[in-house]
């Protein structure tokens, strides 16, 4: 049997990350994971939808050249090398974690991890799950177990899969989640896209650029529902203009064969569509099918998810959870601090979880990005507040680089002018966004914003031009009519 004072079960952003930290604190640390290192973040999220993305954005500056002096005659894209060029990215970054996982003295287990006591872990041989599309890629083989490992304390960091759509046809080929589009050899000629969150939002500007025909369907009011209304309004506009067909308000029922996938929309909007693909972003559950959370006696919620506090243990003594598999923030940054945050409180030091400032990205084009409270949610808890807007066409920087699309909006009180949220639709707006973040850390004020000299030309300076405006001081768009 492998002992160690550390286990850490899953080897994403979380993961990795909490065991380098705690063999950074003299702890003997292993990891066991089942696929390759960096979770999904690395594998089928935010590295290769990134890679992939900023292809989508070379071919169409490309292909608008010409408004920039440059003639690109013959533009076209090899959506092989896409993907390959994608692929190389991949495995140069999870290369790279396993080569620091080395460096840092992890002792790494290949295998499907499974508890048998509160600390205890069988590890089986994982192999390719017959459920890929909607649950894990890999899962426990059959057969006795390879090893078992127990540890003074274990860290549960297996993350989440994609969520299944409960409608009738959601089975049939054609049909893939977020994961399962990576294995798509093909732009699709025609797309439909279920959920216009983060994540379907991204999928459907990438195919749209590359030509596709996509149609996004969205049960809630607008796109990106989780931010700021005008935000989320904002997209939907900019997706129309590039014919990206909108569908707010309205709810997949049914999916069948037709005219390659017919999919049928119901509500003030209900229609048939035909699609060649059926992608579904609606959401993601916890990773914790065979992992032996009752054998252990850990405890999770109605959703699955397992409960943690502030210090990220779970109601068994020694034994903690990070990452998406606690449904507190389904953010690679949020696992990584997590794990931070465990490794160091069982290694002895007084850490917390603050989920105050936690930024979000959406690598749309154009981007998003928020921190902090929305205009509603403030006036919700109680703030009397104040909104300030700058437009990225007013900044000369935005102009220059031929990106003018997009404001930012700060909300903040009308007491003290102190930062409760700051909002992003625009070029780079997830760089930008780091600003806001410090803002809000450091409570800082409009007046503070618009007192710090910002560099020029940038677009950065759109946060001291939108605190201006907060102020009724603005300089580069006219004032507000009182």
């Amino acid at each position: 049997m492998l002992e160690f004072d550390l286990l850490v079960i899953g080897g994403g952003p979380g993961g990795y990350v909490a065991a380098i930290r705690g063999a950074q604190r003299g702890l003997r640390v292993g990891l066991v994971e089942k696929e390759r290192p960096g979770g999904v973040c690395l594998n089928w999220g935010c590295i290769p939808t990134k890679a992939m993305l900023r292809s989508a954005e070379v071919y169409q500056t490309l292909s608008a050249a010409v408004e920039f002096g440059i003639h690109a005659d013959n533009v076209r894209y090899d959506f092989a090398a896409v993907r390959q060029r994608k692929d190389g990215i991949v495995k140069e970054l999870t290369d790279g974690v396993a080569g620091l996982l080395k460096a840092n003295g992890v002792t790494v287990v290949e295998g499907h991890a499974r508890f048998v006591g509160p600390t205890t872990v069988e590890v089986h041989e994982a192999g390719p799950s017959p459920i890929f599309e909607g649950g894990p890629r890999y899962a426990a083989a059959p057969g006795a177990a390879l090893r078992q490992i127990s540890a003074r304390d274990v860290i549960v960091a297996t993350g989440s899969v994609p969520a299944r759509l409960p409608v009738p046809g959601a089975d049939l080929p054609g049909v893939v989640t977020s994961d399962g589009a990576f294995g798509l050899t093909e732009v699709p000629r025609r797309l439909v896209v279920i959920g216009g969150s983060a994540v379907g939002a991204e999928w459907a500007s990438l195919f749209a650029t590359f030509g596709s025909e996509v149609t996004v369907v969205e049960m809630q009011d607008r796109l990106v529902p989780l931010e700021d209304k005008e935000i989320g309004a904002a997209l939907g506009r900019s997706f129309r203009k590039r014919g990206i067909t909108v569908l707010t308000g309205a709810t997949v029922t049914g999916i069948a064969q037709g005219d390659g996938l017919r999919v049928s929309v119901g509500g003030p909007q209900a229609r048939e569509i035909d699609a060649d693909v059926v992608l579904v972003g609606v959401g993601r559950r916890p990773n914790t099918a065979d992992l032996g959370l009752d054998v252990a006696g850990i405890a999770t919620d109605a959703r699955g998810f397992i409960e943690v506090d502030d210090q990220l243990r779970t109601g068994v003594e020694h034994v903690y959870a990070i990452g998406d598999v606690t449904g507190k923030a389904l953010l690679a940054h949020v696992a990584s601090h997590q794990g931070l945050t465990a490794a160091d409180v069982i290694a002895g030091h007084d850490a917390h979880i603050d989920y105050t400032v936690i930024p979000a990205a959406t690598f749309t084009h154009p981007e998003i990005a928020s921190v902090g409270l929305t205009e509603e949610a403030a006036r919700a808890a109680g703030h009397e507040v104040i909104t300030a807007k700058f437009p990225f066409a007013a900044l000369g920087r935005a102009k220059t680089f031929g990106e003018t699309e997009g404001i930012m909006k700060i909300v903040a009180g009308q007491r003290h002018r102190e930062v409760l949220g700051v909002h992003i639709i625009g070029p780079s707006a997830s760089d930008l966004i780091t600003e806001g973040a410090l803002a809000i850390a450091l409570e800082a004020t409009l007046d503070e914003l618009a007192d710090t000299i910002h560099a020029h030309p940038t677009l950065g300076e759109i946060g001291m031009e939108t605190a201006l405006a907060g102020l009724g001081l603005p300089v580069h768009i006219a004032p507000r009519k009182r």
